[in-house]
């Protein structure tokens, strides 16, 4: 999840501690105390001088000062939580995650890093603390996220209406160019000859998926109405389609084979010749395999690290096999069943740090040790394709339209919680009202 990136020069900006402003004044006091940790008085004055500074310069109205002062409280005490959190998984943004997230960050802004550095100059604020905000606002967010995942459940029905709803907006004015082919199972035939029919059916999606010409095939063994035009049908909008067609077409893009599929008639294939007015997506799919080990009471990070790199050495030596060595040693147990094999996947289904290796490694590259929030892993890049899959996008669309809204939903009821379980008091001041 990136959904700190958008704001995170504002909240970053609002979060400086006192010590981007300057003069040393009284000496510095609790001001709330959040489980095992504090907010001092400076983090509360500091914050507020930038929202004061960042309204000023946007002419914006700001409430009272009891009601901003109520406001920048309650951002401190619910970043400090989620940093407690980070604490707990172990969650550390390092620096070159985090100078990528800056450099990003300016480049979103139209700004280089310089520029940006002399911006906050130009403020009064220091690009020291700058950093370590912004780091902190990335662990608070990743800290969330991981939590918040857990408590997310999409079930596939609701992707499936969702999507076709998607669908049907887009296919507004898309027009196909198909072509068909027919193979015909009589009224009185025996189940062994219905078997026949749909064996010959798969045989020819087989030849067509290898290269076959798809007319030369329908007018050889089409029982269709368009035989004998080599199986086309011609241009045509969904709705003009007979429903067997519409039913299967879906989102499927140019070159699409599509079948064998019943009906009452027999078996049918199609394929997309063309599309006009449909948005085709192709994208890169990678197979790799991993090793996973996680840290324990006995496995430190250590320990975890030397095992792999010893691994991943035999591997190269030749002294072990990678698929016994993630059947023995792996503590991923859906693909260490299965070598290790994490199967055709897009890379964004991966946490960051996995992302980065899959896209980036060469084929047949095993990497060096690396550590996920999932633990400490080994990969290696098997295969890349590129594959359309212009239908699954719009699945995947309609997924995260729906996480987005179960997020939002979920993330507010977690921090709730968070913050109801969670130890919190306001030392009386005696100095306090005059």
């Amino acid at each position: 999840m990136k959904k700190w990136k958008s704001s995170l020069l504002g909240l970053t900006l609002l979060s400086l501690t006192a010590s981007s402003f300057a003069a040393p004044q009284e000496l510095d006091k609790v001001v709330t105390i959040v489980n095992d940790s504090v907010i001092l008085q400076s983090d509360v004055d500091a914050m507020l001088k930038t929202v004061q500074m960042n309204a000023a310069s946007q002419n914006q109205p700001l409430p009272s000062n009891d009601i901003l002062t109520e406001q920048v409280m309650e951002k401190l005490i619910i970043e400090t939580l989620q940093l407690q959190q980070a604490e707990q998984f172990g969650i550390r943004i390092d620096d070159t995650r985090l100078d990528q997230a800056i450099s990003q960050l300016a480049k979103e802004r139209q700004m280089t890093v310089p520029q940006l550095q002399q911006m906050l100059a130009d403020n009064g604020l220091s690009y020291a603390m700058f950093r370590e905000q912004m780091r902190r606002d990335m662990t608070a967010s990743e800290a969330r996220t991981i939590q918040v995942r857990r408590r997310i459940n999409i079930l596939p029905q609701e992707v499936e209406t969702l999507a076709e709803q998607l669908n049907k907006q887009t296919q507004q004015g898309v027009k196909y160019s198909v072509s068909h082919i027919q193979l015909r199972i009589g009224e009185d035939a025996t189940a062994v000859q219905r078997d026949e029919v749909l064996n010959q059916a798969q045989e020819l999606v087989k030849e067509l998926r290898g290269g076959a010409d798809f007319a030369n095939l329908a007018y050889s063994y089409s029982k269709g109405p368009k035989a004998l035009q080599g199986g086309e049908w011609g241009w045509m909008r969904e709705e003009e389609m007979p429903t067997i067609f519409a039913d299967q077409i879906k989102s499927n893009g140019k070159g699409a084979i599509i079948g064998p599929f019943r009906s009452g008639v027999g078996y049918h294939i199609l394929k997309i010749n063309d599309v006009q007015g449909l948005e085709t997506i192709s994208v890169t799919e990678v197979k790799a395999r991993h090793i996973l080990l996680k840290t324990s009471v006995i496995l430190s990070d250590e320990g975890a690290q030397r095992q792999l790199e010893q691994t991943r050495q035999a591997i190269l030596k030749g002294d072990q096999n990678f698929a016994d060595a993630a059947q023995a040693l792996s503590a991923d147990p859906g693909s260490a069943a299965n070598g290790g094999e994490l199967g055709w996947q897009t890379p964004d289904i991966y946490v960051p740090e996995f992302k980065d290796k899959v896209e980036t490694l060469p084929v047949g590259t095993i990497s060096e040790p690396f550590k996920t929030v999932h633990g400490w892993h080994i990969v290696e890049v098997l295969k890349r394709r590129d594959v359309d899959r212009t239908d699954a996008a719009v699945k995947n669309r309609a997924y995260r339209i729906l996480f987005s809204r179960k997020f939002n939903e979920e993330a507010q009821a977690w921090l709730q919680e968070l913050r109801a379980g969670a130890y919190i008091e306001q030392p009386e001041d005696d100095n306090d009202q005059g």
